[in-house]
């Protein structure tokens, strides 16, 4: 069994996990899945915040979800409120929010931590040295991107600066989709 341990924590704190898809986490609405709900799809993992100056991408995210859904994109976003407060509302909150101001329909999970002594086992493992050597490293801020292979691997990662419409990250998600 592989162990992760949290790259921000001052007091290491080791997580186990065998591979991507043995993660947990809890919907919006509460319900808990296994990310092996999502086996054989392409994701876009993007961590969310309502208060943000990035928060517009919100719409470009939901027209890639429509864009690419039936191909086999899935857009799963995660709220937290690590950076200046900037998702403070509850998850139903959240998710009103995003339903009536950006018509989200692409799956959102509860609020997390993305980095930190609290930080969700998903975002360990995605900023893990050990498990994402290419592409891991600490969550910079709202509205960072990875993007992870139709059998779990983590593919690519792009910043917050990165809008949904960029070319790049169109083309990394096109390469992933057409393999």
């Amino acid at each position: 069994m592989l162990f992760l341990t949290a790259v921000c924590a001052p007091q290491l704190k080791e997580v186990p996990v065998t591979e991507f898809y043995d993660i947990t986490a809890s919907t919006i609405t509460g319900e808990t899945i296994t990310l092996s709900k999502y086996k054989g799809k392409v994701l876009l993992i993007v961590n969310t915040a309502s208060k943000c100056g990035f928060t517009y991408q919100y719409d470009g995210l939901q027209e890639l979800h429509e864009k690419y859904e039936e191909k086999g994109l899935v857009v799963l976003g995660f709220p937290s409120n690590n950076f200046l407060g900037q998702e403070p509302g509850t998850n139903e909150e959240i998710q009103t929010f995003c339903r009536l101001n950006y018509g989200v329909t692409f799956p959102m999970f509860e609020k997390i931590s993305v980095k930190g002594d609290n930080q969700h086992p998903l975002y360990i493992y995605l900023t893990s040295k050990q498990t994402n050597p290419e592409f891991g490293g600490r969550i910079t801020w709202n509205f960072n991107k990875f993007l992870i292979s139709r059998t779990g691997k983590i593919v690519d990662r792009f910043s917050s600066r990165t809008k949904p419409q960029d070319e790049k990250l169109i083309a990394a998600i096109e390469a992933e989709l057409n393999k």
